[in-house]
Order: C-alpha cells, then structure tokens, then sequence
C-alpha cells in the first residue's frame, strides 16, 4: 500500500502545494499544514476505490481537510503570531509573474468554497469534476466559476 500511494502521490504532489499555497500562504506553520494533508491522504488512501481520477481523488480529500484545518484553528485562539518580517514561508511564489501574483491574492480573499473551485478550475477540471470534489450540482458549478471570474476581475481591477 505504501508504494502504491508514492507511486499517485508524487506526481501530484503539486495539488497540496497549490492548496497551501491558497490557503495557508499567510500562515507561519505553512508546512505543518502541508504534511496534515499528506498524512489525512494517506490514511484515507484505504478508501480510494479508483472510481475516479486519483488527482480528483487527492483533490478532494486535501481540499476537505484544509476547510477542516481552517475551521478547528478559528475555534482555538493562537497564544502569538509571529509578524511576517520574523518568519516567512513565501518560497512557493517566487517564480510567479506580477499578474499570477495579484491572481493568488485576489483568490486568498475568496471564501475556502470558493477558493476550492476556482483552484480547480484553474487546474483545467471539468464542472462535472468540479461538481463532484466539492459536492455541489454541475449547473451550480458553472454559475459559481463565472461569479468568481467576475468577484476576481473586480478586485484585480480595482485593487480591492
């Protein structure tokens, strides 16, 4: 089982880097974050029947667990926060452009809904996909991925 999961999970490993990268950027213990999901990966590894893509597979269950580790660390109040000029975990966006920069910026602000699905979006997964890793119809998906364009067009424009 063990190489197995090496075998998926190495050629896609990039999916929980993007997912960090989304929705722990700003957080210190960015890598702590990063070997959660890797770990709730591999202990749902198990459970992956190969009805679907693994990548989709991978998608959803790291997706499902940063909602989760967003959640539980709003309901814990942090004893400190180191400031950015102490502690800086910027390493995975050194070779974006100055507009890939102001798209992961403007998606930082997004909803984790709505980061989830345009992070896929971005990745080239069908609505279909989309629809399935987030749990949400197909139909809906189209109207959420156009909303976003729209909210992220707005904020890139605007400079909100």
């Amino acid at each position: 089982m063990n190489e197995e999961f090496t075998e998926l999970f190495i050629p896609n490993q990039n999916i929980v880097h993007k997912i960090c990268s989304v929705y722990f950027d700003e957080k210190p213990d960015k890598e702590d974050y990063f070997q959660e999901i890797v770990l709730q990966l591999w202990k749902a590894f198990p459970g992956f029947r190969g009805e679907s893509k693994f990548s989709t597979w991978m998608y959803r269950v790291a997706l499902n667990t940063a909602i989760d580790l967003l959640r539980k660390e709003r309901s814990q109040p942090r004893l400190f926060r180191l400031s950015n000029n102490e502690y800086s975990l910027k390493e995975s966006r050194r070779e974006l452009t100055e507009q890939q920069e102001q798209l992961y910026e403007a998606i930082s602000r997004l909803s984790e809904i709505e980061k989830a699905i345009i992070l896929l979006y971005l990745e080239d997964y069908s609505y279909k996909e989309i629809s399935e890793i987030v749990g949400i119809s197909e139909t809906y998906t189209g109207v959420k991925i156009s909303r976003i364009k729209m909210q992220l067009q707005k904020m890139i424009n605007h400079g909100d």
